[in-house]
């Protein structure tokens, strides 16, 4: 069976965006890897390693890119959470930015919020107890 192994983000700030990944989202640094011939490193972050079935997310850093235009195609990563109400105060406890506070989606009853990493990426959580249904 196929499995979905990673989403890529390209990072301004290797160091910054792995703090936030690990240190505030609570993700382990799986792995990284340097390229000094083509000036670029990759860092690998998730919840637990590709083999257990999970996706991770691939920092990319590009050593001559200090900024990207993160354009109108890719919305938010999503993330599972027990409890998205202590999760973000634990967030912005650690200087993390909540763009939205939990709560019900628009229209329905599914809890989700939103969370900013530090190239502006979109972070969504949703409360795991309905996170099968759907959002609505």
């Amino acid at each position: 069976m196929a499995q979905l192994l990673h989403t890529m983000l390209r990072v301004s700030n290797l160091e910054r965006s792995i703090h936030f990944y690990t240190e505030i989202l609570g993700m382990k640094l799986l792995r990284q890897s340097e390229n000094p011939e083509y000036r670029y490193t990759l860092a690998f972050v998730g919840f637990d390693d590709e083999s257990t079935g999970a996706a991770v997310v691939e920092l990319t850093y590009n050593w001559d890119t200090d900024s990207y235009d993160l354009g109108t195609g890719f919305g938010h990563l999503a993330i599972g959470e027990a409890d998205i109400y202590s999760r973000c105060a634990a967030i912005e406890a650690a200087g993390g930015k909540v763009t939205r506070q939990p709560g019900p989606v628009a229209g329905g009853s599914t809890e989700i919020a939103f969370v900013e990493d530090p190239d502006g990426y979109k972070i969504e959580f949703i409360q795991l107890n309905s996170a099968q249904q759907g959002l609505g």
